[in-house]
């Protein structure tokens, strides 16, 4: 008996094997091919770090060409200027021609020693034109501490207070920046010097 009954159910019915038909899921669709949410993930943050890696790329490239440009103007600086000491020490030199030629009288003999020695005066000059060493414009203009120094006060009201009517000693200039102050006489007004008093 129990052998006829499970003929049966093998002989009259086969028995249905393959799974129920069930739609894809996304899981299962990304499983086929090969891409599962763990690797999408994944490829999400190596394309984030290598955004970031690029951007850091570019500061650092940026941060480099800022600081050639500025080593660049520090060199450029350091050439302009690396004169400065043997001008400074050259001013003096051009003080004491100068005092030569104010000193120097109109006889016969001396006049060719005076040439001579505007003449050196002349070529020193040229020399510090050439490297960019100019005269502070002093005289009758107004007093600058920047530019000049005040050795004294003269009273005059021919010209305004403050105005350098004297220069004791030259001032320069190597481009911009100050090699020595002019030494000056500033003027200062007898009236209003009067009425503070009063």
């Amino acid at each position: 008996m129990v052998l006829k009954e499970n003929k049966n159910t093998t002989d009259g019915k086969e028995e249905n094997t393959d799974p129920p038909n069930t739609p894809e899921t996304d899981e299962q669709k990304n499983s086929d091919n090969g891409n599962s949410p763990e690797e999408i993930d994944g490829q999400k943050g190596l394309e984030d770090q290598l955004n970031e890696q690029k951007n850091k790329v570019l500061r650092l490239s940026a941060e480099f060409e800022n600081f050639k440009k500025r080593k660049q103007r520090e060199i450029d600086e350091f050439k302009k200027f690396a004169n400065e000491t043997i001008f400074r020490q050259l001013l003096s030199v051009v003080d004491n021609l100068e005092r030569a030629i104010d000193s120097a009288s109109d006889t016969v003999e001396e006049i060719s020693l005076l040439e001579g020695v505007k003449l050196t005066h002349k070529e020193l000059l040229k020399l510090f034109e050439s490297f960019n060493v100019k005269g502070v414009e002093a005289e009758n203009q107004p007093f600058d501490p920047n530019f000049h120094q005040a050795v004294t006060h003269a009273q005059n009201n021919d010209v305004p207070d403050n105005t350098v009517t004297n220069v004791l000693q030259k001032g320069y200039l190597l481009h911009d920046r100050l090699l020595r102050p002019a030494m000056v006489v500033v003027s200062k007004g007898t009236e209003k010097q009067t009425q503070k008093n009063d």
